[in-house]
């Protein structure tokens, strides 16, 4: 099944490009209409369908099979009412993302045997019986083979399109047991738990995103999420520091890092504070060529700034996988380790990163390690190269 996934992950990226803008803009206040965006993506595919049809290159019965389960792709169409406005960043990034993948995804999922229908959907509204009938497929499929953690997922976000946030946020925790490192399963969990319990993301599902952010500091949806649960409890000046992680990961001067930088003054006026960002070193770590068959993509990377005169302890971390590098980290006061010692009070710093083949925060003999040169606080483009053992 792995060209199912391949092309799932394209479908994502493509949606994740569609609805950036409206995943930072606190005054997105409308709901994109699902048709016209399907109408015009399917359009040329049933074409192509009728076409192979009419050369004789696709048997009738794979035919009728594969026009009737991609007329799923219309899951929110029969009859579901339309998104509501956002009420942050992060609602609108997950509800985009979970209304656009898992309808190609699911009909897909459900072709096995008609690779030949791949890519190819019908543009006619599903009704809602053979909505429920796509998904009741599914779930029979996950009793035979429960481990299917891709199974699971694609489960949530379906029924998250269908507004059954108690089975998504179900189907999501299934699928996290199986597979509890998954950054962005936890974050989508968080997102599905949080509208399972009246749209708030305090408690539980505050505490998932957290983790997906410890084991992938630079998700976006994670961020994204941790930043509107601050937000919620009126944490401003929180909300505004996470969101301001965002900006590291898109494009400088694009409409993206504008509506991010709009969210963030947002947050800094209820807080009271100048718009002008907090203490923050950012840069890239890579991991030297010659000591890549030293690594393993699995082993922990942690990239920490310590200050040049001050006590060793790290004044910011984040922990990655070599599998991430080069990893572009943003290290800030939201990052540290005890509130005695962030990043803000220390002018001069230098940002280091270590391969732990351990795992543990202390270093081994045998570790891998790179550093910086001394840099300012709040330094840009700083480049740390890890290309020595510790000894």
């Amino acid at each position: 099944m792995t060209w199912l996934w391949l092309i799932g992950a394209g479908l994502a990226i493509a949606v994740l490009a569609w609805v950036l803008r409206p995943l930072f803009s606190r005054k997105y206040a409308g709901a994109l209409s699902r048709n016209e965006a399907n109408v015009a993506i399917y359009r040329d595919q049933l074409r192509e369908l009728d076409g192979d049809l009419a050369a004789g290159t696709l048997a009738r019965e794979d035919y009728d099979r594969a026009r009737a389960e991609l007329e799923a792709r219309a899951l929110q169409d029969a009859g579901q009412p339309e998104a509501q406005p956002a009420r942050s960043p992060s609602r609108s990034a997950g509800w985009a993302l979970a209304g656009a993948v898992p309808l190609a995804c699911l009909a897909l999922y459900l072709l096995v045997g008609s690779p030949g229908t791949i890519e190819r959907e019908a543009q006619r509204q599903a009704t809602q019986a053979q909505v429920e009938g796509m998904v009741a497929r599914l779930v029979a499929r996950l009793r035979e083979n429960p481990d299917d953690v891709n199974g699971w997922k694609l489960l949530g976000r379906s029924y998250g399109v269908m507004g059954r946030y108690d089975a998504a946020a179900d189907a999501y925790a299934k699928a996290a047991v199986r597979a509890p490192r998954d950054a962005q399963l936890l974050a989508d969990f968080a997102d599905m738990l949080a509208m399972a319990r009246g749209q708030s993301l305090q408690g539980e599902p505050e505490k998932l995103v957290m983790r997906a952010l410890e084991l992938e500091p630079g998700n976006l949806k994670a961020l994204a999420l941790a930043g509107s649960a601050a937000f919620e409890r009126g944490d401003y000046a929180a909300a505004a520091a996470r969101w301001e992680r965002m900006l590291a990961q898109v494009e400088p001067g694009s409409e993206d890092a504008r509506s991010i930088q709009q969210n963030v003054n947002e947050a800094r006026s209820r807080a009271k504070e100048k718009p002008a960002a907090a203490a923050a070193v950012s840069g890239t770590v890579s991991l030297s060529p010659k000591l890549k068959e030293k690594a393993s993509p699995e082993d922990t990377v942690f990239v920490f700034a310590r200050a040049l005169e001050g006590p060793p302890m790290p004044l910011a971390v984040a922990r990655v996988r070599v599998r991430d590098l080069p990893y572009r980290f943003v290290l800030d006061d939201t990052m540290a380790m005890t509130p005695a010692m962030k990043l803000s009070a220390f002018p001069r710093v230098v940002v280091a990163a270590r391969v732990s083949k351990s795992g543990t925060a202390t270093a081994q003999p045998g570790d891998l390690q790179g550093a910086s040169a001394p840099v300012a606080n709040d330094a840009s483009a700083v480049a740390v190269v890890i290309d020595s053992f510790v000894r």
